[in-house]
Order: structure tokens, then sequence, then C-alpha cells
């Protein structure tokens, strides 16, 4: 007998969510249309997005294995009517990735990034830049010649896998939100000093063009910082801060301050000295600042390291002791040369004693005149505390450098707290290295692939970034809090949190001979507020109207 009823479950979770920012984003329309008459069963565009649902689904399943993700997921929910898991094969997600790479996957982004910014009313007045390095395993030979093509290759490795070859990203996020706005893949070898100034230059020219209106200030390390590129920077009017090597000579002159120089910042917590450099590549303004948190780290970390060295230095100094020289000028070379390379925060003093020898043995006769004198050397190594205070001081000093060098524009202490947030675009990277994230392990055949996989992550990082940046925004413009990981309300939480709270929400299909009606399983007051904040976007995965 043929049963009344069907029933389906499927895991809808929160992949709702990224779908709707997707789809707010109109990220497949924007790629679809710079192909119009495709002859696939699944667009570019739509494997592009099922590419970000398995990433942000953190389920560390590489692209072949696409599929069995999707398995129990409503993918014609998700993504449109008539697909299903077995569509989003890795020849399908493979072609994709090549169709990308063609059509480079720079400027691809470029394009998505000023469509998501006007729609999610982002700005770009601050812009953090760096770059990161992802360790890979396999030969990864590229037969092709091709501008965009990388090299992957062993090079300097933040991951500390020296062992391994590496590909590196260069990424550009804006100050509010995080919101990546621009990537480039790189060479394993590529150094910070080439790559950094280029991505600048690079995203100036299309911000320029796209957003002629923005004067972009650019937030970059010490990487960035040399007077060649200082000078390339100022020659085409972009706005930069970045901090100044600690093995600049004019850094090291720099921190060189006195007491009585220091002011405070107007939060209070730092101390600072301003100075306006008049430098070969163009004038610029120096912030040397100094905490009293950061002299206490540096300090502790420096006694540490003085405890050790004055262990290891009394006993180098006793060898001295134990010998004896012919004559002063002797002893006092022998010193001087054992104190090459002393600590500058120890202290080391001596005493020269001289003692009469006699000819044979025993004790010489009262009359006995000697025949000659021995020299010894009698040390004694202590630890400086104002030295060591003074150099803990100097160690936890930074030297922040702008070309804006008008305080009227943006004050001191505002520069100070934009470097400091440079932690904007190492959030990106943290997210894109997660273990559980889509490509924390890359397991493409090629490099040109590795390039376009580098835009299916930031894009998953864009969305990701979107959706939490609109959920902070509205909590906080109506006043509302959803509760932390322990139950404490929060108007900032993360959208990984958020992700979790929809884990188990599930998507019933229950089907007759004549309908099919769908339910939405699970969902709580949390998941209703959450999905009000968001938006009609998101909330048309988990609402049916009747």
């Amino acid at each position: 007998m043929q049963r009344a009823e069907d029933y389906q479950n499927e895991r809808l979770d929160h992949l709702g969510i990224v779908a709707g920012v997707c789809q707010e984003l109109g990220l497949a329309q924007w790629l679809d249309a710079l192909e119009p008459n495709q002859q696939r069963a699944v667009s570019y565009g739509t494997s592009t997005v099922a590419m970000i649902l398995n990433g942000l689904g953190f389920a560390n399943r590489q692209l072949y294995l696409v599929p069995q993700f999707f398995e129990n997921k409503p993918v014609a929910h998700l993504l449109g009517a008539g697909i299903s898991a077995d569509m989003l094969n890795d020849d399908c997600l493979g072609r994709t990735l090549d169709w990308l790479y063609e059509h480079d996957v720079t400027t691809v982004f470029a394009g998505i990034a000023h469509q998501a910014r006007q729609r999610f009313g982002i700005t770009a007045q601050h812009v953090h830049v760096d770059t990161t390095s992802f360790s890979v395993n396999g030969a990864y030979e590229t037969e092709q010649e091709h501008e965009h093509v990388i090299a992957v290759t062993y090079g300097y490795s933040r991951d500390h896998r020296e062992d391994l070859k590496q590909w590196m990203l260069a990424l550009a996020t804006t100050h509010q939100g995080d919101i990546p706005l621009f990537l480039q893949p790189l060479s394993g070898n590529r150094s910070d000093k080439e790559s950094l100034i280029k991505v600048i230059a690079d995203l100036h020219a299309q911000l320029q063009e796209t957003e002629p209106e923005e004067n972009p200030l650019y937030v970059a390390d010490s990487g960035l910082y040399s007077a060649e590129n200082m000078r390339q920077l100022n020659q085409t009017g972009v706005r930069w801060v970045s901090r100044v090597p600690e093995t600049s000579k004019e850094a090291k002159a720099a921190v060189m301050q006195d007491e009585e120089a220091w002011q405070p910042s107007a939060d209070g917590i730092r101390h600072l000295v301003v100075q306006h450099m008049d430098l070969p590549q163009g004038p610029e303004r120096w912030i040397i600042v100094r905490s009293d948190a950061g002299i206490k780290r540096a300090l502790q970390t420096a006694r540490k390291q003085a405890d050790k060295q004055l262990e290891m230095w009394s006993k180098k100094v006793w060898h001295v002791s134990t010998k004896a020289f012919a004559c002063r000028e002797d002893a006092q070379q022998a010193w001087e040369q054992s104190l090459k390379g002393l600590p500058q925060w120890l202290d080391a003093s001596m005493e020269l004693k001289s003692q009469a020898v006699f000819e044979g043995r025993g004790r010489p006769a009262r009359n006995a005149q000697p025949s000659g004198v021995r020299w010894s050397v009698t040390p004694q190594v202590l630890l400086n505390e104002s030295k060591l205070l003074a150099f803990a001081q100097r160690k936890a000093c930074f030297v922040i450098a702008s070309n804006v060098v008008d305080e009227a524009e943006i004050s001191n202490d505002a520069l100070i707290n934009l470097y400091l947030e440079q932690g904007s675009v190492e959030r990106g990277f943290r997210f894109l290295k997660d273990p559980l994230f889509l490509a924390s392990s890359v397991f493409v055949k090629k490099p040109e692939r590795i390039v376009a996989l580098s835009l299916i992550m930031v894009l998953a990082l864009l969305v990701y970034r979107l959706a939490e940046h609109r959920l902070r925004e509205q909590l906080e413009a109506t006043g509302q809090t959803i509760p932390n990981q322990v139950n404490k309300p929060t108007a900032r939480p993360t959208m990984r949190w958020v992700f979790q709270c929809f884990e188990g929400v599930e998507l019933l299909h229950i089907r007759t001979a004549a309908t099919t009606q769908s339910l939405v399983l699970r969902l709580q007051p949390l998941h209703h507020q959450i999905l009000s904040l968001l938006g009609p976007a998101s909330q048309q995965f988990y609402f049916f109207s009747d």
C-alpha cells in the first residue's frame, strides 16, 4: 500500500543566513553577468555560492567532498530549484575555479567588494593592508605562462613551516566592520617591501576609479616602510600610516627621549612624543609611543634574560680570576677582552692584585728577595637596575609615522588608535587559517586553482563579515542584545557564535500526492530575533508565507 505522506528532513542550520547575505550582495548574479550565455546545469555564480556555503559550513571538507557536505542540506532551497547535491561535483567546481582564474580574481573581487559596500553602506575611509602565507604539500609546478600565475615555493613562513612550500595572500580590509575590499594572491617568496607598496598602489587606483570621492588613509605595518616606498606613495598622493622599523637608525635615535619629553595621551593609557621629520622622501609626522603596561611587559622579559646573563657572565669572568699574569698590562688586557659582548644592563668591575713570586719550593727565607711578580684579577658582575629599566623603556617604545602631518586633519591619539587597529586585517587572516575553514588544507592540483581558491576564501570572509557587521549595527541601533557563550548579554556577538546558535534547525518537507508543504523546525525566539535584525534576505530561508 502506498504511503499517503512522505517526510524528508534536511539540515538548514545557519546556511540560510549565508545564502541570504549572498543573495542580498547579488554575488551569483554579478558573476553570471560576466558570461551571460552559459551552457551549464549549475552556473558559475551559483557554483561559487555553493563553495562559500561549504566553506562557511565549517566542516573542513575539500572541494571534491562538497557533494557529501550537501547530501543532507536543502540544496534547491539554498541555491535554486532543480539543483541537487550530485551536481556540485569536483568537475563542476573545478571548472568554476578555472573560469574565475581566467577572469583575474583581483579584478573580480574588486567589483564584488564595491557592490557589497554600496549595498551594505560600508565606507572605505580607513583601510588596513597586510600579507600572510599559506603552507601547502606537493610540487605545484606550473606549465603555462600567465600574468596572474603565482609561484608556489619556499619563503619566509609566518606559520613556521619552512619545510613546506607556500603561497601568499595580500588582503585589505575596511576599518568599519573589518570588511575585505581587496585581495591579491602572491608567490611564496615575495617580500612585504615589494608586495605591500604594489597592493596599496593597485587598490588606490581601483578606489579612485569607482569611488573618487573617497581618499582613504592606508594603514600597514613596518613591512611597508622604506624611504623609496614612502616617496612613491607621496608622489601619487596616497595618505598612509605605518610603523617605522626598529632597525632604522632614525627610529633608534627617536626612542632615546628624556623623561620630561613624554606627554600623556588623551585617554591616559599611553605616553607619546611627537616629532615632525623633514626626510628625503618628504615631511612626516612621527609619534613615539609607549605605555606603562608595555614597559612592565618589556621589563619582565628583560629581567628574565638579565638573570640568566648575570649567571653566565659571573662564570665567564671567574675564569679570568683563576689565571696569573706576568704584568699589570696583561691582566688589564685579559679583563677587557673578557668583557666583549657584555649586555648594557650588567656592570662589571675588578680589582688588580699583585703577588711576589720566589724561587724554590716551600716557605721563602725571611730575607729572600722575590724573583718576580704575578698579577691576578678579582672580578665582580652586578645587575644595574636603572640601566635595565632604561632598556625596557626604550624596548616598549614604537614609532608610528604618517605623511598626514596636520594634527587638525587627524589627531595624534586617533592616529595611534588607527594603527593599533591593524588587527582588523589580522583577524581576517586568522579566520582564513581556521582549521575548520574550507581552505585550511589547500587540496587542488594547480597553482592556478590555488589563485582561484583564494578568491573563494576571501568571498567567504566577505559574507561572514557583512553578516556580522549587519547584526552588530542593528543591535546597536535598536538597543538590543543577545546572550553570548556564557549567557551574558552582548551587542557585539561573533558570527561564529550566531552560527552555532542555529545548529539543529531543520527543514521538513511533507509531500502528498497533491501538495508539498515545507516547515522549518526548532526555531526559537532567539532565532527570530537574529533573523529580524538581519533582514528579509535571510528571513526568506526560514519563514514561509501561507
